[in-house]
């Protein structure tokens, strides 16, 4: 059963449809990467899914059952990128407060709370109040109170804005430890490399619509367009190739495209045949950002819907 699933979604605004029509599933210890341009749907999507706001249309089931904000939010985290702490409160007790909130007891909080910030290096934290702290600390201090009372879906929207590479190796790690201790994850960002690094589930939404979900890699296998890399110890004598086109060449590297029709030991078998040492043959799977900008390239050159009068 998935945890969550997302049934025909729509959410209309002034005749605009922000989101239209969208449908998918998440589940298991999976870390699904949510993308798309500014405007396409993404933020309506996890206010929908967090039960900020609610859709026009379709349905939103939480392990199988309608979604209740008042009773399964208790079972999400979210991190919104715009953050939501009280800038004169000191940390400690914010973070006691927001925790006892999401239903955690004073004793399982104040646990939880010293867990969390002597793996952070929080301690001396506790008093300080978040007018205090750097952007980098407060996303910091955001990341744990939202993970705090240990949900079950964990729904982070840019969660390494304003940090330093040390913060963000960290933030990451525990990215993949919650990860394995059971809790499914949506991670929104604009960052093609993070989500490459991170997740291994896409969501890809543009102009208010899902333009492909699924495995990253089936995605990038299915994108792939036969193109090799291989490198020479010594060069072949010339030829006029059969098997595949030359896309560039520079001292003892080709990049070349396999023609329809015939294998990588098409390839190998004529460079051996006309005199070429080999070491190294590999495919070259498109990035994500490739992937990325094409589909959404595809989507923008069609014609924009609008409702009718």
């Amino acid at each position: 059963m998935p945890l969550l699933e997302l049934r025909n979604l729509k959410k209309y605004y002034s005749g605009h449809k922000a989101v239209d029509d969208i449908s998918f599933e998440v589940s298991g210890e999976n870390i699904y990467g949510l993308l798309g341009p500014n405007g396409a749907g993404k933020t309506t999507l996890l206010r929908m899914i967090t039960g900020i706001i609610l859709p026009d249309e379709g349905d939103i089931l939480f392990q199988g059952k309608p979604f209740d904000p008042m009773n399964q939010i208790m079972k999400i985290g979210y991190m919104p990128e715009e953050r939501g702490l009280y800038k004169k409160m000191k940390i400690g007790e914010q973070a006691l407060y927001l925790s006892m909130l999401r239903g955690m007891t004073k004793k399982e909080a104040v646990k939880q709370i010293k867990y969390w910030f002597e793996k952070f290096e929080m301690q001396s934290w506790w008093n300080k109040k978040v007018d205090d702290l750097s952007k980098g600390m407060g996303q910091k201090l955001q990341f744990v109170i939202t993970v705090l009372h240990q949900p079950r879906l964990l729904i982070l929207d840019e969660p390494f804005s304003g940090l330093d590479p040390v913060n963000s190796n960290l933030i990451k790690q525990e990215i993949f430890n919650l990860s394995k201790q059971g809790t499914t994850i949506i991670f929104s960002t604009h960052r093609m490399e993070q989500v490459e690094e991170i997740c291994n589930k896409i969501i890809l939404v543009n102009r208010g619509k899902k333009i492909l979900d699924g495995d990253l890699t089936k995605i990038k296998e299915d994108f792939k367009e036969n193109i090799f890399k291989i490198g020479f110890s010594s060069t072949p004598d010339y030829f006029e190739p059969q098997s595949f086109d030359i896309i560039e060449k520079k001292d003892l590297e080709s990049l070349i495209r396999i023609n329809k029709g015939y294998h990588p030991s098409d390839v190998l078998r004529e460079y051996l045949d006309h005199g070429a040492s080999i070491h190294l043959f590999n495919e070259i799977l498109p990035s994500l950002n490739e992937i990325f900008i094409k589909q959404v390239n595809e989507i923008q050159s069609t014609p924009a819907f609008s409702e009718p009068n």
